[in-house]
């Protein structure tokens, strides 16, 4: 992935405090209410950071009147950005020690 384009995505109204909402699952309609962004632009924010593999599908749960919800968790520790020589988006990952973590509280959590 070309850091310009991964960049520009990060650098779009809202992406970065998406990213930061999500390190607990949420879905989209939660991360319109709570970090108060149109329905329809936090759809399309959470669409760029999935191409990019930033946000990742988490879950589809039930809601309570019988629904699908699809829920969203990041896929990012940190981006790191660097002007040396040349522009350099880093990417840290979640680790799998973290994802099964928050898979496991997220199991007890549920019962």
């Amino acid at each position: 992935m070309a850091s310009e384009e991964l960049l520009r995505t990060l650098g779009n109204k809202y992406s970065a405090e998406i990213l930061d909402a999500t390190d607990e699952p949420r879905s989209a309609q939660e991360l319109s209410d709570e970090l108060e962004i149109p329905i329809a632009t936090c759809y399309r924010r959470i669409d760029e950071l999935t191409e990019h593999n930033l946000l990742e599908l988490h879950d589809n749960i039930l809601s309570d009147d019988r629904r699908r919800i699809k829920v969203y968790r990041r896929n990012v520790e940190a981006v790191r950005v660097e002007f040396d020589d040349d522009l350099s988006v880093t990417i840290e990952e979640r680790s799998e020690v973290t994802n099964t973590l928050d898979e496991a509280w997220r199991t007890l959590s549920e019962g």
